[in-house]
């Protein structure tokens, strides 16, 4: 009797703890499972949204000697080894491109040839590049924004979102098997009473499945 007491205090403290560990990790990744949901409608649909870029593109003149200084940059590397990681932008260059261009190419990678310095800058949902004529010292800047469907589309995919909202990835996939592994163990313990558990949770398993087997080529 006792031991069967005992056994029944300890499936009590599992099935709470299971409770807690199972609604923490809900209210966390709540806004991210409701994001992920909806931008799974919007990815599976992407053919059918239809949406109109915006393009804006900017211009300016490089000064004499701001050119001066990427052109011996551009000299400086036909003299390396290729395979030496390219320099960035001077830092004068960096500020005359925040002053007039509007954009901010510091620490960006520059991929340098013989007529130009371009720098591509993604981002979620759009896309942008600057491009500096080595020859003329002409600066041109093309920014394209695809909306706001594409940009969440894009964080949903973590494509040119940067290593913070990486590292939120990985803590919400965490986040989400914990919710999921602490469910599974609850309807685990609760199934004894509840005859159609483990048919609805192989059902989860065998549609997919089927669908992945016959229907997808």
């Amino acid at each position: 009797m006792k031991s069967a007491v005992s056994g029944g205090s300890q499936r009590a403290y599992w099935l709470k703890k299971l409770h807690e560990w199972h609604w923490i990790s809900s209210a966390i990744c709540l806004i991210g499972m409701l994001l992920f949901a909806f931008t799974g409608i919007t990815l599976n649909h992407a053919g059918q949204i239809e949406s109109k870029p915006r393009v804006e593109t900017r211009e300016g003149q490089m000064p004499e000697p701001l050119l001066a200084q990427l052109q011996a940059v551009q000299a400086s590397l036909k003299e390396q080894d290729k395979s030496a990681a390219s320099p960035t932008f001077p830092d004068p260059v960096n500020a005359f491109i925040r002053s007039e261009i509007k954009v901010d190419v510091a620490g960006r990678s520059v991929e340098w040839n013989d007529d130009e310095a371009y720098v591509a800058l993604p981002r979620p949902g759009g896309d942008a590049w600057l491009r500096v004529d080595l020859k003329e010292g002409a600066v041109e800047y093309e920014s394209t924004d695809r909306g706001w469907i594409s940009y969440i589309n894009d964080l949903h995919k973590g494509r040119n979102t940067g290593g913070a909202w990486s590292l939120f990835l990985d803590v919400f996939a965490v986040g989400c098997l914990v919710f999921c592994l602490t469910g599974l163990l609850i309807l685990k313990m609760h199934s004894e009473r509840r005859p159609l558990t483990w048919p609805m949770v192989g059902l989860g398993l065998v549609i997919p499945a089927l669908l992945a087997l016959l229907l997808i080529h």
